[in-house]
Formats: C-alpha cells, sequence, structure tokens
C-alpha cells in the first residue's frame, strides 16, 4: 500500500501550507524538536549522574 502525498507550498512568512488543509509554521516545529532533543539530552544527563551516585554508594558498603 502507497502513503498519500500531500501538495505542499510555502509562503513569504516561512508557513508551508499542505493539501491536507492546515498550515505547518517550520519554526514552531523545528522549536519543538529542539526542545524534545533538549529534553532527552538533559534526562539522559540525569539518569547517568544517578547511576553514579548510587554506585558510588554501593562502593563505599
Amino acid at each position: 500500500m502507497e502513503a498519500v502525498k500531500a501538495h505542499q507550498h510555502r509562503d513569504e512568512d516561512g508557513v508551508i501550507w499542505s493539501s491536507a488543509g492546515w498550515p505547518i509554521h517550520i519554526t514552531h516545529f523545528i522549536q519543538e524538536l529542539t526542545m524534545a532533543d533538549l529534553a532527552f539530552v538533559v534526562t539522559t544527563v540525569a539518569v547517568f549522574a544517578l547511576v553514579a551516585l548510587i554506585a558510588r554508594g554501593v562502593a563505599k558498603l
């Protein structure tokens, strides 16, 4: 089965209009992806820091 491709065009404000009938703001979309990436990195660092603290505590036993 083949995916349906929507026709898209960009206006002068950076808004992409899809034939699906709703606009996609590229800057908002990129900002959402950036925030998701930042949240992932912060969560990963926090988890590794927690594991390091637990390992240090276990090593002192």
